[in-house]
């Protein structure tokens, strides 16, 4: 009889239309219908749990307990319709709560968002975490209120008549399972039965996740620089740039493609992309010669016409038990705009990464910036390693950026604390929102220029995405004598500060430059791949006032030319008219030097020297290998992630070749991979390829 006074119920309740009201008139009937039936498991429980007395036993005789029971029925016949006739007309002319549309950013009292349109929750859900709002106190702020009735509203939109019969099905299955535990002695006869029982929300589905903050591309800001032109050797022979160690870029790629979205073209950076991973190139025997060149000439993947010149340097490797004292400051942005988990948390748990790689006697400053610089810690020597982690665990974001400041206290401590003949570096770690202060990128420069004369390095570590300023960390790692690195995660951090901690913090080269000269003779074009950012002038080169990239202990540094030969049908520009190209030719033509394809020539500075040092390799047939998979393994993995970049950046000479097969060069020279950055790179391929279809 009561079910079917339930089924009456939901027919009095409001039409689907009015899910807000619905909801409420249900909520109070179930209150009511609860109450009832508690009253009647507890008369039964009474009858079952008490033994009679002499006294009572009248009381509890068959025929006066059928009384009681029948009684006890009749006040739920009365009670259920009543309650929810009431219901009804308080709450018809009620307004109807729309559901709140979101869209773009959230706030911080999100709530989960299903990502497709799954089936509309149980209607015991929404009446259970409405029967909780009435619960808030008064120290509950307005705010919190309107999240939690936007909340159900959320979830009640969509009721109609099949949530009702469910709702029906489980209370009668729960109304039973009272019923149970009292016969079975579970729940005490007199014990209180529970509020209304609650339907605790199930565990959100697998397909159910929080909206995702919207990342306004706009505000992240890159270098716009032109991919390199293809040029004449007849009238532009000599290529002149800078060394460049950092690699950013290609962690920027790879959270971009993880996200699901293809990277900005501005963001790649070819040469970082290529210098990411480890190669095992050959390397010098000792320290006098910091490093040495390999040059292979292959032929292009990408076009047969064509060729590829690599031309690849291994820095000389300082052991660890001779590596020089290490006197770092941590500069630390702690702006709002870091109060998210890939920035300051992310950045707190990297530099305790670098602090247990460090050796007792070398030392530690923190330096906070946010509107006005802070001093968190002195300089501190790494064997008070617990010190040091307790500053960084303190640390919190909340106010603007003001980096020029935090930049000049931070050179402050690197000074108060400097070691002749180690290594004097501060660790800038933001997520280059400079926003306060003298923010423009020549004021910084100068700044970090001034300091660099001092001996005094900058070694650059982006975090997080939105307000990634890449182009200022670029100006301020180049013009430090450092590297700029980007850190999505903590398993990069791992790589950068604590894998290649030797060569991120021991510098063994500085001011590292290079130049191609090329025979006309024997190549009639040739385009750098990467570098655009490293472009020097032909004369920058012996001009020892010029500054160029550094190189760390370890490090590697790869450099690809595509070079056309002469009378290759490839050639794009015109034999000029009045002989310029024939005067070449004549100043090289009986020379000794006429066999040659390129000449290789590399100028750097030892630590602590202003004179430049001169490495040259000429480059000839012996060079040569005839097809792509003759070629060394690492030179053909190169290939591969230069030609991965070139196709993210939109490269036309790339137009024609697919992400297959740069997967397939990739795989096939994938070879030796202890830390699995090859087969991750792989990965990106397949991302990319798919999203760029």
């Amino acid at each position: 009889m009561m079910d079917k006074e339930l089924e009456k119920l939901s027919r009095l309740a409001p039409p689907a239309a009015d899910p807000q009201a619905r909801a409420r008139a249900l909520a109070a009937a179930m209150q009511a219908f609860d109450g009832a039936e508690n009253n009647a498991a507890a008369a039964q429980g009474n009858a079952k749990g008490r033994r009679p007395s002499s006294i009572i036993n009248w009381i509890w005789s068959p025929a006066v307990n059928k009384k009681f029971l029948a009684g006890s029925a009749l006040a739920t016949l009365l009670v259920i319709p009543a309650a929810g006739y009431l219901t009804f007309e308080l709450t018809r002319n009620q307004p109807i709560v729309e559901k709140e549309r979101i869209e773009g950013t959230v706030s911080k009292n999100e709530v989960p968002i299903p990502t497709g349109r799954p089936a509309a929750p149980a209607l015991s859900e929404a009446v259970t975490e409405e029967s909780r709002l009435p619960q808030s106190t008064a120290a509950d702020s307005a705010q919190a209120l309107q999240d939690k009735e936007q909340a159900i509203a959320a979830r009640k939109s969509d009721l109609n008549s099949d949530d009702v019969s469910a709702l029906l099905n489980k209370r009668r299955t729960m109304s039973e399972g009272a019923k149970r535990s009292v016969a079975q002695g579970i729940v005490a006869p007199n014990q209180q039965a529970a509020e209304p029982m609650a339907i605790a929300p199930s565990p959100a589905p697998p397909t159910e996740s929080r909206m995702q903050v919207q990342v306004d591309p706009g505000r992240e800001r890159f270098a716009n620089a032109a991919a390199n032109p293809i040029k004449s050797v007849a009238a532009d022979p000599v290529s002149t740039f800078s060394a460049d160690v950092d690699s950013a870029s290609y962690s920027f790629v790879r959270r971009s493609l993880t996200g699901g979205a293809m990277p900005d073209p501005q963001s790649v950076r070819v040469e970082e992309m290529i210098n990411y991973f480890p190669y095992d190139w050959p390397r010098p025997d000792k320290a006098d010669q910091p490093f040495k060149a390999t040059v292979t000439v292959l032929p292009t993947p990408w076009n047969h016409d064509t060729e590829l010149m690599h031309v690849a340097i291994k820095g000389y490797d300082i052991a660890p038990a001779t590596a020089p004292h290490a006197n770092l400051v941590f500069l630390i942005d702690v702006s709002g705009s870091m109060d998210e988990p890939d920035k300051l948390p992310l950045l707190k748990s990297a530099f305790r990464l670098l602090v247990n790689r460090l050796k007792p006697d070398d030392t530690v400053s923190i330096v906070t910036y946010a509107g006005n610089a802070g001093t968190v810690l002195e300089p501190t020597r790494v064997a008070e390693k617990s010190k040091i982690l307790s500053a960084i665990d303190r640390l919190e974001a909340g106010g603007s950026t003001g980096g020029a400041e935090g930049i000049e206290a931070a050179y402050d401590l690197a000074k108060k604390a400097f070691v002749k003949d180690g290594v004097n570096r501060v660790m800038l770690a933001t997520d280059g929102d400079f926003n306060v202060g003298p923010s423009s990128d020549e004021d910084l420069k100068r700044i970090i220029e001034d300091k660099r004369k001092e001996g005094i390095f900058l070694t650059v570590l982006g975090f997080g995405r939105g307000n990634l300023n890449d182009s200022l960390m670029q100006t301020l790692a180049q013009n430090g004598n450092g590297s700029a690195a980007y850190i999505d995660t903590l398993a990069e951090a791992q790589k950068t500060l604590v894998e290649e901690a030797g060569s991120t913090l021991f510098p063994i080269a500085k001011d590292v430059k290079f130049q191609v000269e090329f025979n006309p003779e024997r190549i009639a074009e040739y385009r750098l791949i990467g570098y655009e950012t490293r472009a020097l002038k032909r004369e920058d080169f012996n001009n020892d006032r010029v500054d160029a990239g550094d190189i760390g202990s370890g490090h590697s540094v790869t450099a690809i030319y595509e070079i056309t030969p002469k009378g290759s049908p490839a050639v794009m520009n015109d034999d000029l008219r009045y002989g310029a190209a024939d005067k070449a030719s004549a100043e090289t033509s009986g020379s000794a030097h006429q066999g040659e394809l390129a000449f290789v020539k590399m100028r750097y500075k030892r630590p602590g020297e202003d004179k430049s040092a001169l490495i040259t390799t000429p480059v000839d047939d012996r060079n040569t290998v005839a097809t792509v998979d003759a070629a060394p393994q690492d030179v053909r993995f190169s290939v591969a992630v230069a030609a991965f970049g070139q196709k993210l950046s939109r490269t036309s000479a790339l137009d024609a070749y697919s992400y297959q097969a740069i997967g397939d060069l990739a795989a096939a020279s994938r070879g030796a991979d202890p830390f699995g950055y090859r087969s991750d790179f792989l990965g990106l391929i397949r991302l990319a390829d798919g999203l760029g279809q």
